[in-house]
């Protein structure tokens, strides 16, 4: 089993910053592409970012240039760096990882339980 943990949601002020973290741990024989979602109250769970094993990394247009996804490989862990927020950033973001499992031969989605991030002042 596969097990998905994120830290370090909150509430921070508009333009403030906040860094995201996510660990996989269970029985996992890797991990594929990893990423972040987001779902925003009465609106559908959107992509925010993702990466690939080798750190290609892809961004909606709406976080480019103010949100980083990065990797450990080492760590099984994911992390969003988030500078310049607004508050249409106020979401549950999940993180969401491609696992292949010991003695498997496919990959399969893995989900976090979610944080919550608010942007207010």
């Amino acid at each position: 089993q596969v097990q998905l943990v994120e830290s370090g949601g909150g509430l921070v002020q508009p333009g403030g910053s906040l860094r995201l973290s996510c660990a996989a741990s269970g029985s996992i024989g890797s991990i594929g592409v990893m990423g972040w979602y987001r779902q925003a109250p009465g609106k559908e769970r959107e992509l925010v970012a993702t990466i690939t094993y080798y750190a290609t990394t892809n961004y909606a247009d709406s976080v480019k240039g103010r949100f980083t996804i990065s990797r450990d490989n080492a760590k099984n862990a994911v992390y969003l760096q988030m500078n310049s927020l607004k508050p249409e950033d106020t979401a549950v973001y999940y993180c969401n990882a491609f696992v292949r499992a010991y003695s498997a031969s496919d990959y399969f989605p893995a989900w976090g339980q979610g944080t919550q991030l608010t942007v207010s002042s």
